[in-house]
Parts: C-alpha cells; sequence; structure tokens
C-alpha cells in the first residue's frame, strides 16, 4: 500500500516526530457545528461568523470590549464570602468556595471595575457564570452596593451586565436580601440623576430578573439569551400547557415589553457608548 507509506517529497515525517496539533486552536460553533480557528472567533467577539450564536463570555471579556484601551480599575478585588449559615450539602460551603476560586481565579461570581468609555467615565458590574453560576450572595450584593456609590462619586453611568441562575442556596435568606439591598442603591443611583444601563446575558434567572436586571433605565439583552425566573420546566408543570416557541428568550421577552433592544456584540459598545451620551448630554 504505496498510498499510506506517504513517500511523496515533504511529506516523510516518521510517526514519532510527529506533532500533536494543540489544543484551543480551533472552536466549534456548538449550534451550527462550524469550524474557525480560536484566533478568528476571539477576534469576532466570541460570536459565530455563520450563525450569530453568542458564546458564554466572562467579565474580562466584557471589560476589554467596554473600556477605553481595555483599561480599568477593579473595584473591591478582594471581597469574598463567610459563611454564616455554616451551610452543608454535598460538601461544606467554605470548601466549595474556596475550590471554585482556585478553580475560576475570581473571588466571587461578580467583578466591578471604573474606566472610560468614549472618554465618559464609565462603572460596570459584572457577573461571572463560572463562579457557582452566578449567584447572587451577600458579596455580590455589596460589591453592586459600592460601585453605585462609586458611580455617583465619579458622576458617571452605571451598568450591571447580568449573568446568573439565581440567588445562592447557600446564603438562603441573606442572599435574597441582596434583591431589595441593590434595588434600593438603584434608587439612590436614580436621585443622584444617573443612568442605569441593565444588560441582560444568556442566562438571566431567578432573583436576579425578579428584581435589578428589569430594573435598569434601558434594559437590553444579547441575542437569544435565556431570561426568566423559573426554568422552562418548571413553568409548565405549574400552568399546565405548552409553552410558545422561543419562550423566555431574549427575542421573546422584546416581543413581550421587557426590554428596550437586543444588540449583537460586534455592535454593543457602540450602541451602550450612544445611550451613556444620550443620558449624560
Amino acid at each position: 500500500m504505496v498510498w499510506f507509506k506517504r513517500k511523496l517529497e515533504g511529506i516523510q515525517t516518521s510517526t514519532k516526530d510527529k506533532k500533536e496539533t494543540p489544543e484551543g486552536l480551533w472552536y466549534k460553533c456548538p449550534k451550527c457545528q462550524t469550524v474557525v480557528t480560536t484566533e478568528d472567533h476571539i477576534l469576532n467577539f466570541f460570536v459565530c461568523e455563520r450563525c450569530s450564536f453568542h458564546e458564554r463570555v466572562g467579565s474580562e471579556e466584557y471589560f476589554q470590549l467596554f473600556f477605553d484601551d481595555a483599561k480599568y480599575k477593579e473595584i473591591d478585588k478582594k471581597l469574598k464570602s463567610g459563611d454564616p449559615l455554616e451551610f452543608e450539602d454535598t460538601k461544606k460551603y467554605v470548601d466549595r468556595i474556596k475550590q471554585t476560586q482556585k478553580k475560576s481565579g475570581l473571588t466571587d461570581a461578580i467583578r466591578t471595575a471604573y474606566g472610560k468609555i468614549d472618554g465618559q467615565d464609565f462603572v460596570i458590574a459584572a457577573m461571572d457564570f463560572s463562579f457557582i453560576g452566578g449567584s447572587l450572595g451577600s458579596v455580590m450584593g455589596e460589591k453592586i452596593a459600592r460601585a453605585i456609590d462609586k458611580a455617583i462619586k465619579l458622576n458617571a453611568p452605571f451598568m450591571i451586565i447580568s449573568k446568573s441562575g439565581g440567588a445562592r442556596m447557600m446564603e438562603a435568606g441573606l442572599s435574597l436580601m441582596q434583591m431589595a439591598k441593590v434595588s434600593a442603591k438603584l434608587n439612590q443611583l436614580s436621585e443622584a440623576k444617573l443612568p442605569y444601563i441593565s444588560f441582560l446575558t444568556d442566562p438571566t434567572t431567578g432573583g436576579v430578573t425578579a428584581s435589578f436586571a428589569m430594573l435598569g433605565d434601558i434594559n437590553i439583552a444579547e441575542p437569544d439569551a435565556l431570561i426568566a425566573f423559573a426554568g422552562p420546566r418548571v413553568v409548565k408543570e405549574t400552568i399546565g400547557r405548552e409553552l410558545p416557541s422561543g419562550f423566555q428568550r431574549s427575542e421573546f421577552v422584546l416581543e413581550h415589553g421587557f426590554l428596550d433592544y437586543i444588540v449583537d456584540r460586534q455592535n454593543l459598545r457602540a450602541e451602550v457608548s450612544k445611550s451613556v451620551r444620550m443620558f449624560m448630554n
């Protein structure tokens, strides 16, 4: 089988000298199966060029996208969760926190930072789904509250980028209290006549949706993002009816009046900058 021996000039590399292709060089879209280089995928803001599927990204990617020259200063970087309830399920809460911090490189499910967008001071609180599902706990509520204080001090617009599975059960009532706490702080922002932009990404669910994610002066979302209080299965079982196609996706939510607009990631910075200028001028 001469064809198998690869005798053509330039392709006579022996098996022992062949090198494996490094992992991470290629990205395969989970929706349309299109394969592109990871570099091209990153340059396209983690959006599939063929079907516009928006890959989930974290706070760092959003900070890089929004802030001028990708320069920003993080707020309350070292704030960490305690264990006031001494909670334990399959493992101790303190152990779960430590393991997640080590794995994700984050201290909690949200990062807050300030910088500039087109020269205008801007404060962002961005959730990270990789940290216990972006769950709302005491640290998240406190960091958002302090970020709002920073926005008032800087006379700057404020944005929350939501990406959450809901309230953190390991903190029980303490996590639910953050819904009211953040809503009250947003009222202070309103009294200071500063805009709050709520940006909902996939997924935004539970207590986050039920409170501050829907309180924006402008509520915007990424395409095809899951936006809900309870999951589709729970809703279906509760009402005992089949759900409409696309139920709880951002396009459905927009159609029923809960969003102002949907924007793809490539145009996101320009649209948010336009909204900021509209409010601040």
